[in-house]
């Protein structure tokens, strides 16, 4: 099983353009916190990320920087520059020549944004990726900002191919545009965590998740816990399926992912179950028998231990 397509489908994430900046002026952008994960890909030109409580980071032409819990930040030409909400700036056609805002003419995917000037061209797509706000998983705990420089000896050939398939989808949109970005969008996600977790120095948090799928052994475990999450699993079962003794599949286990094997199969279980309460009309007993409960009462209690709340309450809050 492709576990982090299983993941990644569980979490519902699904991404899309949402602006095109082109500024030649003094420009800043202020984004707002979103429940989302947001990117910038510098096309052309250079600028600067800025967050509360963090030095300003310089960008260059091909960087491309990730901030997976939608922090509010600034994008700006300097590490000074003042800043126009992002909300403000898309609000309005531009009002005259040389005022930043939204240009006529054609569309595309995202909102195009300029900053009319004489000085340098700096462009960026921006983007944003949408996922399930319940779903909690390690391979969500990621670092407040992950920066992927344009190094081309350093940037895998799959993510500097998609980046530009992208840019030139958006530099000469047509029709089905929209879907052509929206998918290359979702592709690029997964080509951002793979190139990030393959960066020397790469910071705990979900990197270590990532080396377990990395692991043959400890990826064979994960692989059989999401193939039959309902069966009555064992650390001893599972280590005898993927052919290492039990206390060293703990041991490994434990180190890559952050958790020993049967909390995951805990974790796991009750993420399929929640979202089976919040999209199904099945009853909780047939949920809780589907994810491996003989009875609906350890299954409750099980929940209700995870999730703050029993899974009545729950489903009454969260249905769809």
């Amino acid at each position: 099983m492709d576990v982090l397509a299983d993941v990644l489908s569980a979490t519902k994430i699904g991404g899309t353009v949402t602006a095109r900046v082109r500024a030649a002026g003094p420009w800043g952008i202020e984004f707002p916190h979103l429940p989302s994960a947001v990117f910038h890909h510098v096309t052309q030109g250079s600028c600067w990320l800025r967050r509360p409580g963090a030095e300003p980071l310089p960008l260059t032409a091909g960087d491309l920087v990730l901030l997976p819990a939608g922090t509010g930040h600034v994008m700006a030409g300097d590490p000074t520059a003042p800043a126009v909400r992002f909300e403000d700036v898309t609000r309005a056609p531009r009002s005259g020549p040389g005022e930043p805002g939204v240009p006529g003419g054609p569309g595309g995917p995202g909102t195009p944004i300029d900053f009319p000037g004489t000085g340098p061209q700096t462009r960026v797509v921006c983007g944003g990726y949408r996922f399930d706000t319940h779903a909690s998983h390690p391979l969500l705990a990621l670092p407040p900002v992950l920066l992927l420089p344009a190094d081309p000896s350093a940037r895998r050939h799959d993510l500097t191919e998609t980046l530009r398939m992208l840019t030139a989808e958006l530099a000469d949109p047509a029709p089905g545009s929209q879907t052509i970005t929206d998918r290359l969008v979702d592709v690029l996600f997964v080509h951002i965590l793979r190139q990030w977790a393959a960066l020397p120095g790469s910071p705990d948090h979900g990197a270590a998740w990532w080396a377990a799928l990395r692991d043959p052994e400890v990826a064979a475990a994960i692989s059989l816990i999401h193939e039959e999450p309902g069966r009555t699993w064992t650390v001893e079962s599972l280590a005898r399926e993927v052919g290492v003794s039990r206390a060293t599949l703990s041991r490994r286990f434990t180190r890559l992912v952050g958790e020993p094997p049967l909390a995951y199969l805990t974790r796991w279980r009750l993420e399929i179950a929640a979202r089976r309460l919040r999209e199904t009309s099945e009853s909780v007993t047939c949920i809780a028998n589907t994810v491996g409960y003989t009875s609906e009462f350890a299954f409750s209690r099980a929940f209700t231990r995870h999730r703050g709340t029993p899974p009545t309450r729950y489903r009454a809050t969260h249905a769809r």
